[in-house]
């Protein structure tokens, strides 16, 4: 079984000016990313590639154009963003059919309004009941949302489904990450945490974890590469330096509003000369100029731009 683990970008999906995907665009992008020495897999259908815009064919289309593109040369995660159990377990079907590797698995918004731990085990469960993939679960912020779910929850999702074999975590808070490192690290089926704190990414690799997913791989892969080979070697030295050039792009991508992440990755890759245009699908909607000068700006410190 495949183990999630070391740098997953989560790519972006590119659209033409009338929001039809851009195919050609897309398959450059997926190039792109996975020519990047020490990517180890890449996922599609998440929030980089606004999969809450997509319908259940677009994603399958993605997900047909992904495997076709770069299937054969690394794992494919594919996300599986449902807010019922139901359209989770076809999701997971569809993704399994196409070939993925993993599939990573979204808190239902439900959540929002609280959650009992029966809940959580029972969406999982019932997603493995349609598919033998490794399952990632995307950890929340315990703090925000109610979407989180708290360790003793994460530890009976474990126990109860065994192909669970890493968290994407997004806890939002060092201490929560660093005690979900070193309790799903250290069980006896070890549970790898892939840091998504892409704001902070040299202070949690620190920390320990076993990997990275995260959407700005889609612009700086080949920086976050480099950062966790020299963490994994314990070179603090370089990885602070490589740190130094990730910080000014973390700076701007990751700028209230959170919403524009991925809207400000797009511009990125349109400055870097990788993407023609920067179309994003309602309700998110075009950056202004002045905040676009501010990524041109970021990846010029980052040395990625002239």
């Amino acid at each position: 079984m495949y183990i999630p683990h070391g740098v997953i970008p989560a790519v972006l999906l590119p659209f033409e000016d009338d929001f039809s995907i851009d195919e050609k665009s897309y398959r450059a992008h997926l190039k792109d990313v996975t020519a990047v020495e020490g990517v180890t897999a890449i996922t599609t259908n998440a929030h980089a590639s606004e999969v809450a815009s997509c319908t259940f064919e677009e994603q399958r289309r993605v997900l047909e154009v992904t495997m076709d593109e770069i299937g054969a040369s690394v794992p494919v995660v594919n996300g599986v963003y449902a807010d019922g159990s139901f359209d989770a377990q076809r999701i997971a079907r569809m993704a399994t059919e196409g070939g993925a590797s993993a599939l990573l698995v979204f808190p239902p918004a439900l959540y929002t309004l609280g959650q009992r731990p029966e809940m959580a085990v029972e969406h999982f469960k019932r997603i493995a009941d349609v598919t033998d993939l490794p399952l990632i679960v995307f950890q929340y912020s315990l703090a925000a949302g109610g979407q989180g779910y708290p360790l003793p929850t994460l530890l009976k999702i474990i126990e109860a489904v065994p192909t669970v074999r890493a968290i994407k975590d997004w806890s939002g808070s060092p201490q929560t990450h660093e005690r979900n490192v070193r309790a799903l690290q250290s069980l006896p089926r070890p549970i790898n945490v892939l840091t998504t704190h892409s704001a902070w990414l040299f202070s949690s690799l620190v920390l320990g974890a076993n990997g990275l997913l995260s959407g700005s791989g889609s612009v700086i892969a080949d920086l976050q590469a480099q950062l966790f080979r020299a963490v994994q070697r314990n070179d603090l030295a370089a990885a602070r330096r490589l740190n130094d050039r990730i910080f000014p792009t973390a700076e701007v991508f990751y700028a209230e509003p959170a919403v524009d992440m991925h809207n400000r990755m797009k511009e990125a890759l349109v400055l870097l000369g990788k993407l023609p245009r920067a179309v994003v699908r309602p309700p998110l909607m075009k950056l202004s100029n002045e905040e676009i000068q501010k990524i041109r700006s970021a990846l010029v410190l980052a040395g990625l731009l002239e």
